[in-house]
C-alpha cells in the first residue's frame, strides 16, 4: 500500500494505472476505521482493480460546538487495517492540501432541498460541507466507482444527487449498514458512549424495527408513528433530533405513489449522536406488504 500526503503524488498514479487499463474504485473516509469502512474496502476490491482510500477529517462538514478537534484519529491502526485488505493507495491529505486558500474562499457544492431536511435542518451548512469535499476528492481521484455505506442514508441521497446533476461518469454503490451482534450500527463516535450507554444505545435500531413493523402490518398513521417512536426513545433515555418516516426516493412525506419507504432517526445518547435507518419496500399486488427491509 502507497500513500500520498498530496493530490499530485495520487493522481500521477491513477493516471498511469488508468492508461493500463484498470478500473478504480474510491472509498472515502474520516478515518477511525472500524467494520463497517472494512466492509466498503472489500466491495471496493470486488469491483475494481485499484483501491483507492482517503482519510480526511473535513472541517468543512463540522458545525460550531461539534467534535472536531476530539474527533478519533488513529492513522496507525488504520494504516494497518487497509494493509491488510490489500487496498492499493491511501490519500492523507492535511487541510491545506484540500483547503489551500482556507475554507471562508473554498468555492461550495450546494445539492438543495435533499440537504435542508432531516439531519440538514439542525446541523446547517453540513451537508455543503460534505458535498463540497466530497466533489473536490471526486476530482482528486477520478474513480470509476465510489463506495459509501447506507448508515449515513441523506448523505448518500446526496451524493447521487450531486453525481447526476454535475454529469460526474462515476457509478455509486451503498453497501447495507454494518452491525454489532446486538444491533447497533457501527460508528466511529460509538467510542464515545459509556458502559451504560453502549447497554442503551440498541434500542435507537431496535425502535426503528417495531415502526417498520408497524408499516408492514398495515398502520399508516404516519405522525402517530414518529411521535410514539420518539417518546420511546426519550424514555429510553435519548434525546431525539428526529424520527421520521420518509419517501427513500425523494426524502419527502410518502404519498400514494411511494414505491420504498425509508425510516430515520437521529438522537442524542449523552455526548455522541447516533443515526440510523432502515428501509421497507411496499408490494402494490399486497397492501403495505414488505418485501426487501435492512
Amino acid at each position: 500500500m502507497k500513500t500520498f500526503n498530496t493530490s499530485k503524488q495520487l493522481r500521477n498514479a491513477i493516471i498511469r494505472d488508468k492508461s493500463n487499463g484498470k478500473r478504480i474504485a474510491f472509498v472515502p473516509t474520516m478515518g477511525n476505521l472500524h467494520e463497517g469502512h472494512i466492509q466498503l474496502v472489500r466491495k471496493a476490491k470486488q469491483v475494481a482493480d485499484i483501491v483507492v482510500v482517503s482519510i480526511f477529517v473535513n472541517p468543512l462538514q463540522f458545525g460550531a460546538g461539534e467534535d472536531l478537534d476530539n474527533y478519533p484519529r488513529t492513522l496507525a491502526a488504520d494504516k494497518e487495517k487497509l494493509f491488510a485488505e490489500g487496498t492499493n493507495y491511501l490519500l492523507y491529505p492535511n487541510v491545506e492540501e484540500i483547503y489551500p486558500e482556507g475554507m471562508d474562499k473554498q468555492t461550495l457544492v450546494v445539492v438543495p432541498d435533499l440537504s435542508e431536511t432531516l439531519c440538514g435542518a439542525s446541523r446547517p451548512g453540513h451537508f455543503a460541507g460534505v458535498a463540497t469535499v466530497v466533489n473536490k476528492l471526486f476530482q482528486i481521484v477520478q474513480p470509476d466507482v465510489a463506495i459509501f455505506g447506507k448508515k449515513d442514508f441523506q448523505q448518500l441521497a446526496i451524493i447521487e444527487k450531486m453525481v447526476k446533476d454535475l454529469c460526474m461518469p462515476i457509478e455509486l454503490i451503498g453497501v447495507e449498514t454494518a452491525r454489532d451482534l446486538d444491533g447497533l450500527a457501527l460508528s466511529s463516535r460509538n467510542g464515545y458512549l459509556t458502559d451504560e450507554q453502549r447497554s442503551i444505545a440498541p434500542a435507537l435500531h431496535q425502535t426503528l424495527l417495531e415502526c417498520r413493523e408497524a408499516i408492514a402490518c398495515g398502520f399508516d398513521s404516519y405522525q402517530d408513528l414518529e411521535q410514539y417512536c420518539t417518546d420511546a426513545l426519550k424514555n429510553a433515555g435519548f434525546e431525539p433530533d428526529y424520527f421520521s418516516v420518509r419517501d427513500a426516493e425523494t426524502l419527502r412525506e410518502v404519498t400514494l405513489d411511494t414505491e420504498q419507504i425509508v425510516i430515520l432517526a437521529a438522537a442524542k445518547l449523552g455526548k455522541p449522536r447516533l443515526i440510523d435507518n432502515v428501509t421497507l419496500t411496499l408490494n402494490p399486488s399486497q397492501d403495505w406488504g414488505m418485501l426487501a427491509t435492512h
